[in-house]
């Protein structure tokens, strides 16, 4: 048998504010990369000390944490939440900040910088510092290596016709990742579109001139939705691809597929 230990530790990091002035010393502290993961919620903890070291009351201050890009856009923003110990009683100087799978599921596998600013009653903002060399950005790391989520989902605008349809181009069904019962969804997007749309699918591996295609499903349009239309359909197929019955030239933007 293989003993695997697991850790479950508080990701915990110390930031300091400038309270009263205090000297710089020759060296960082502070300064641990954080690292976050797509697909899960992330409790990150922060303990706000003085130049002393002692605990900061955070009972007049809301902490305001904010994650920025590389090209300095907001991404998250979160207000610190007191850590209390028995339930009621807040620890001093303690507070967490949740960043969750819904902040994170449009954001790809990047460093990220963060800082974190305290906000008065009145309010007034305080910075504080990631280093005894005041500064202020911390490095925060979102992967997906754990839980990579959801694959890319195809976005199909262009058709062609052919002879009486008109057909779009051709996707690959991922056969190798789905078993025989394997789920596909699409979403046909759609403005005063009267006609068919269909869902046709080959086994073939290659696509040439004769490949043989299969109805697999069909949805009909009468002009009058407003809402993007889904259709989800079954199998293990090579590849898919979508047939009109009418042009689909400006009435049809998009379709999107989800293997």
């Amino acid at each position: 048998m293989q003993l695997i230990p697991r850790y479950l530790v508080k990701n915990k990091t110390t930031i300091v504010a400038n309270e009263a002035g205090f000297v710089t010393e020759y060296r960082p502290v502070y300064t641990r990369q954080l690292q976050v993961y797509k697909g899960i919620d992330n409790v990150l903890e922060f303990k706000l000390v003085n130049a002393d070291q002692k605990a900061i009351d955070l009972s007049s201050y809301t902490p305001k944490f904010q994650a920025f890009d590389e090209n300095k856009n907001l991404i998250i923003e979160h207000d610190g939440e007191q850590i209390t110990s028995d339930g009621s009683t807040p620890i001093k100087g303690v507070f967490k900040i949740i960043v969750t799978d819904n902040d994170l599921l449009n954001v790809k596998q990047q460093y990220l910088s963060y800082s974190i600013h305290l906000l008065d009653a009145d309010g007034i903002a305080s910075i504080t510092y990631s280093s005894s060399h005041f500064e202020n950005n911390g490095i925060i790391y979102i992967s997906s290596e754990a839980y990579p989520g959801p694959r890319d989902t195809y976005n199909i605008s262009q058709f062609s016709q052919d002879n009486t349809v008109w057909v779009s181009e051709t996707l690959n069904a991922e056969p190798g990742i789905n078993g025989n019962e394997a789920l596909h969804t699409a979403v046909v997007y759609t403005s005063g579109y009267i006609g068919d749309v269909t869902v046709q699918a080959t086994l073939d591996n290659q696509i040439i001139g004769d490949t043989v295609w299969a109805d697999v499903s069909t949805l009909t349009f009468t002009g009058s939705e407003i809402e993007p239309t889904p259709v989800n359909f079954n199998g293990v197929f090579s590849h898919l691809r979508f047939k009109t019955s009418a042009d689909p030239a400006n009435k049809i933007s998009k379709v999107l597929v989800r293997n």
